[in-house]
């Protein structure tokens, strides 16, 4: 029996892969293949990197880059979206785990694959609750400042596997000091290969794809021979390290990697590990959709598609579980695959479960080959990763816009390279919504008057107005709500005592879209206040839905003034001279 069309409406919207599914072509499948081929050769060692960050096996980073993505393709609403593990959350997986003081290898992993399975369900609750919108709060200065400290703390991290030492730290003070303390005892041969990868990985990226376009190779060969020179250093030095023998000078090696399907890994059932991982999971879920969404808006745009943030939120936890419950960490959308993703011609998610076979493949054929891969050319991969995120320019960018946005990205900077990186996105989220509180908390009130021989008012300090005597009109700039409406209020009496033989005060609301019951009863206060001046309280071009909560009060039966539909009809009215007109509460909402 065929479902009602509502019903199967609703599944098309939980279910995204029965849209696209539905107008799957052979053309698509052709584009999705090349372009998850593309991407596996960069997600391969991409993987093994970042769980290598994390501080958890590397075929960890492997095991999270196969099911997420199917789930992702599935319950994903971008059709670029590239699913798995990322350099800042495999930074703050390490951070939430260090804070755990385990050393038991098989304790660590349950503890990653639970801080998932966390991370997934606040996601996927998130989601039902269709509570995307909190992701808002999250200013993007203040989140730019947060992946510029974390790329310099992911890049500095890895210093020590590139010099050959164990030097450890949870803050940008702490690793530089003992990298300086360790550094005598640096291993040569690894300082060699760590460099020498790290030099290559950077020319790949800016000059190897147009050297093989001037040696005449296509365009499509050209860029998939650039994604692959991470591949490249990896069979280099693993070559290296493995017919010279440079094991047994110290190098360190990823060691036995294990070969097979992903592992069932249920998540820890202690209930202290929740309650210790909590914090970390829902800054993980915080971050990782934010970054994803960015990315996945971006990238839709460029096609005129769209995204569903609260889908997104479904998409992305179903991910997470699914890393969790098969040996994985938690995984996100990464800004450099997306793109590579996008650039391949990947035309729907499908290209990300392709991808996912294709990494399956190389946990079932390849893991024998990475025993000898040396840890120097993984941390070469990620400090050039990381590197691209580091971005100084939002310092200079926000000093010249805004001082306040300044101070909050400088001040998420400091914080997360010498606090560490849970406080560091902790006192970003704060800082967001501080912002936000602050900036609504004084909104812009400006007194305009009418520009001669039109019905507009501007303001009267940047533009030419005529003014009523008697009649002081102020707009509104801002919803009114607890945070600012004591700050309207002083600002209306303060303005109503400097001017002598005032009769009216207009409130102009064309940018009201919200009066709390605060700002309801501070109105009522300021009316009252008026009424014993012998000052009237006119209101204009008020909005419907806020008319609508007004009418569902006292204050209009009690308004002193006039509710007009339009401030050139308050000017009209309230002339000398002019007639005064019944009071028209309820009528003059727009």
């Amino acid at each position: 029996m065929p479902l009602p069309r509502l019903s199967r409406a609703g599944l098309r919207r939980a279910l995204p892969v029965l849209d696209w599914a539905s107008r799957y072509t052979r053309d698509t499948a052709t584009s999705d293949l090349v372009a998850a081929l593309i991407v596996t050769i960069m997600l391969i060692p991409q993987s093994l990197a970042y769980a290598l960050l994390a501080g958890l096996p590397p075929e960890m980073g492997l095991y999270a880059s196969i099911l997420p993505l199917v789930a992702y393709a599935i319950f994903g609403t971008s059709r670029a979206l590239a699913v798995g593990p990322v350099a800042v959350v495999s930074l703050m997986t390490a951070a939430a785990i260090g804070e755990l003081g385990l050393t038991d290898p098989a304790q660590i992993a349950l503890a990653a694959g639970t801080l998932a399975f966390l991370s997934g369900a606040i996601l996927l609750a998130m989601g039902v609750l269709k509570l995307g919108f909190l992701a808002n709060f999250l200013s993007h200065p203040v989140i730019a400042g947060f992946i510029t400290a974390s790329g310099i703390l992911i890049a500095a991290s890895q210093l020590k596997h590139i010099l050959g030492v164990s030097a450890e730290g949870h803050t940008l003070l702490e690793t530089l000091l003992a990298l300086a303390r360790d550094l005598p005892q640096t291993n040569l041969i690894t300082l060699g290969i760590g460099v020498a990868s790290v030099a290559f990985l950077f020319w790949v990226r800016r000059g190897l794809k147009p050297l093989l376009r001037r040696m005449g190779l296509g365009a499509r060969a050209a860029d998939i021979l650039a994604k692959a020179g991470p591949v490249a250093a990896v069979a280099v030095t693993t070559l290296a390290v493995w017919g010279l023998g440079l094991h047994d000078r110290g190098v360190a090696i990823v060691g036995t990697v294990p070969t097979g399907l992903p592992p069932l890994t249920p998540p820890s059932a202690d209930p202290a590990l929740w309650r210790q991982l909590l914090l970390p999971a829902l800054l993980i879920s915080v971050i990782g959709f934010v970054e994803s969404v960015s990315v996945a808006q971006t990238l839709a745009a460029k096609k005129r598609q769209r995204i569903v943030p609260d889908q997104e939120l479904t998409g992305l936890g179903a991910s997470n579980v699914a890393a969790a419950l098969t040996g994985g960490y938690p995984v996100t959308g990464g800004f450099a695959r997306s793109v590579v993703n996008y650039d391949a011609g990947a035309e729907t998610p499908a290209a990300g479960a392709f991808t996912a076979v294709g990494i399956l493949l190389a946990a079932l054929l390849l893991t024998p080959l990475l025993y000898f891969l040396p840890k120097a050319t993984l941390a070469a991969t990620i400090i050039v990763a990381v590197l691209s995120l580091v971005d100084f320019s939002i310092l200079k960018r926000s000093w010249t816009y805004s001082r306040l946005d300044f101070a909050a990205v400088l001040a998420t900077i400091v914080t997360t390279l010498l606090v560490g990186v849970e406080i560091g996105v902790s006192a970003g989220v704060v800082l967001s919504i501080f912002l936000h509180l602050y900036k609504t908390s004084k909104p812009h009130v400006a007194e305009v008057g009418l520009v001669p021989g039109t019905h507009h008012f501007r303001n009267i300090k940047r533009h030419k107005v005529d003014t009523l005597p008697g009649v002081l009109t102020l707009r509104v700039d801002e919803s009114l709500y607890f945070a600012n409406a004591r700050f309207l209020e002083e600002y209306i009496l303060n303005r109503v005592a400097e001017c002598r033989d005032l009769r009216h005060v207009v409130l102009m609301f064309p940018a009201v879209n919200e009066v709390d019951m605060s700002a309801l009863e501070t109105l009522e206060e300021v009316n009252r206040r008026l009424s014993d001046m012998q000052i009237s309280l006119h209101l204009t071009e008020v909005k419907g839905p806020v008319m609508d909560r007004l009418k569902r009060s006292h204050f209009l039966h009690d308004l002193t003034g006039r509710v007009f539909l339009s401030q050139y009809d308050a000017w009209c009215a309230l002339q000398p001279g002019a007639t005064p007109g019944a009071k028209q509460e309820g009528l003059a909402a727009q």
